[in-house]
């Protein structure tokens, strides 16, 4: 009974999107079915952030457990069936003004996040300046956009060892450590204010230079306090170096200082220069990261897997990082240590997938061109350079380092070779 429950755990984990349709590939991919331990569909090669899955229950969770055991654990709740942290994610929906004429449609405009502020017109306007198409709003291109960098940027498997392929308790333990640290010295949720706002609050405190103040520049004021010597306080962007607008609000992180403020369209990694999904960030040597992208530049990650290694031995091949187990064709999952591999957009397929698979087709005898032979290749066409394919498409003149003249995928030696074959 025990062993029963144990395997129905285990399934439930590997069903969430189960045959869900593909939102790149369409009717291309048979419906996702998540690969043992790539992280992606055994159909399409795609991630599940790519088919049409609501995984809002599964990131509410997963942002839970990251935010856990940190000073930002108000922003998350502890669920009575498990006891599991849950990502209290700000939703706002917004109603427009009842009209008093009848037969008027009501609008309402929901944002599937929004920064949690006391003031609901300042997470609006926060969300305002962002770039259109990275609004989340529900049901458009900008909550796609959320859901992507969600899976792209806070990958679960970089927090949870039970998200991981096979480690060893000694890796376990490294990984734990290594979340630990991050927590502690690197990890934070980015806090929208009014530059203004805050420096009248610097001001009540009776703070002079505290490290409580925005980076700002004091220039003359304009019009009537100019001539009462009034000064006006002009704050800069950390990242564009632009001037703010006043009123305007702009996002602070605390790990930086709030002697740095940032545009919300500029509070970005700056390694994918995406935006920080939900104002997480990593903060690093003076620099803004995603979990993603701070991950990388602490530890190396299999580009197999998509893990980060804690293993003292793994490889490196093709520029990437690979645990030994996972340098495998991409295709049909065979080990590639010692053997002849091909690499296919960045990854590896070992020499019969490619030949089955990806082998450019000879024009002549239409079989497929092995990756070790030599050929030769005119446009959208490819030969086996031998002098059974290269040659003449009239007169079959081997061509192989001759002048030749293609016509439709056909080849020529001649000019009357050529006129000919059009007779």
């Amino acid at each position: 009974m025990e062993l029963e429950k144990e395997a129905k755990k285990l399934t439930l984990g590997h069903e969430i999107g189960s045959g869900a349709a593909c939102l790149k590939c369409k009717d291309k991919c048979e419906g996702f079915e998540l690969h043992f331990w790539r992280k992606i569909c055994r159909n399409c090669k795609c991630g599940l952030e790519d088919h049409d899955v609501q995984t809002t229950s599964e990131e509410d969770k997963k942002v839970g457990r990251l935010l856990e055991d940190t000073k930002y654990s108000s922003l998350i709740a502890k669920l009575k069936t498990d006891d599991h942290p849950l990502y209290k994610r700000n939703v706002v929906t917004l109603t427009s003004p009842v009209s008093a004429k009848k037969d008027v449609d009501i609008k309402t405009i929901t944002y599937e996040w929004a920064p949690p502020v006391p003031s609901q017109i300042v997470a609006v306007r926060y969300i305002e300046m962002l770039p259109k198409a990275k609004q989340p709003v529900f049901g458009t291109e900008g909550a796609v956009y959320r859901k992507k960098q969600m899976a792209r940027q806070l990958p679960e498997h970089d927090q949870d060892p039970s998200k991981c392929h096979e480690l060893s308790p000694n890796e376990v333990k490294k990984m734990e450590q290594f979340v630990k640290k991050y927590k502690d010295e690197a990890l934070g949720v980015g806090d929208i204010k009014i530059p203004e706002a805050v420096e009248m609050q610097v001001k009540d405190k009776g703070a002079n230079d505290t490290g409580n103040k925005s980076t700002k520049t004091v220039v003359g004021a304009m019009g009537d306090g100019a001539s009462t010597g009034q000064k006006k306080t002009i704050y800069c962007c950390y990242h564009c170096k632009l001037n703010m607008k006043e009123g305007d609000p702009a996002v602070y992180a605390e790990r930086a200082g709030y002697d740095k403020l940032w545009h919300p369209a500029c509070f970005v990694c700056c390694v994918c220069s995406e935006l920080l999904v939900d104002l997480i960030y990593f903060w690093k040597k003076d620099k803004l990261y995603c979990g993603r992208h701070y991950c990388d530049s602490e530890k190396p990650r299999c580009g197999g897997c998509d893990e980060l290694i804690f293993s003292n031995e793994y490889t490196q091949a093709e520029g990437q990082n690979w645990h030994l187990k996972h340098f495998c064709c991409f295709d049909c999952d065979c080990v590639l240590a010692g053997e002849i591999y091909v690499m296919v957009n960045e990854k590896p397929v070992c020499k019969p997938c490619y030949v089955k698979n990806h082998a450019a087709v000879c024009r002549s005898c239409q079989d497929a061109v092995d990756p070790e032979a030599q050929r030769v290749t005119y446009g959208d066409f490819t030969w086996h350079a031998t002098t059974e394919c290269f040659q003449c498409s009239c007169c079959s003149k081997c061509l192989i380092g001759q002048k030749f003249m293609p016509l439709e995928g056909f080849l020529f030696c001649s000019v009357e070779c050529k006129k000919k074959m059009k007779t």
